[in-house]
């Protein structure tokens, strides 16, 4: 049976300060500029052109919200590596994403998205890192899988296991990975609720 995410895009903000002001928990999708991240959001809900997918890498350029049923937002966040845009630019967004993942109280996840073909860098192990001292719930999505041959999908798991986390492969195209990854999303809303009770006492 295929798992359902609906998803409704509610707002765009170009810093924390324009961020919504709700109860929701936040599961925040990261990666390169190039990674497939609007696809594959688009294919979690199952929605075309839900998020903005172009041929152009770096077009996401706020933090973009998603409400999901009553109690759950997706945060889907501009991508990082090669853009076309000023320096100014990059770093507005760069301080925005810094703030978010820092110090946004509804986020309590974080799905970094990986070219199943190259790999984590630096800048996945970070993340990683970060979502562990915040305590926040990690999850690892190889994409493209459609593009691997069957002989290097098990290199391409063994790559992610520096991020001590199990990964998801997964394909917009196929479908691969996709109700695994609408599980682990969904589950999320009951962490959102367990920490908020936590907060009240």
């Amino acid at each position: 049976m295929t798992i359902k995410v609906h998803a409704e895009f509610v707002a765009s903000a170009p810093s924390m300060r324009e961020c919504p002001r709700w109860d929701r928990a936040e599961v925040a999708i990261v990666g390169r500029s190039n990674v497939g991240k609007s696809s594959l959001l688009n294919a979690i809900a199952g929605v075309h052109g839900l998020a903005r997918v172009s041929k152009t890498p770096g077009r996401t350029r706020s933090l973009n919200f998603f409400a999901v049923g009553d109690s759950l937002a997706i945060a889907d966040l501009p991508g990082y590596g090669y853009a076309k845009m000023s320096h100014a630019e990059a770093e507005r967004i760069s301080a925005a994403m810094q703030a978010f993942l820092s110090h946004r109280t509804n986020l309590v996840a974080l799905v970094i998205l990986i070219d199943s073909r190259r790999g984590p860098q630096s800048e996945e192990l970070e993340l990683a890192a970060m979502a562990r001292e915040r305590g926040l719930t990690l999850i690892v999505v190889a994409t493209k899988s459609d593009k691997l041959k069957r002989s290097e999908r098990a290199r391409a798991l063994a790559r992610l296991a520096a991020l001590e986390a199990e990964p998801i492969l997964c394909s917009a195209v196929t479908g691969e990975g996709l109700d695994d990854l609408r599980r682990r999303i969904l589950a999320l809303a009951r962490v959102g609720r367990g920490r908020e009770r936590l907060a009240r006492r």
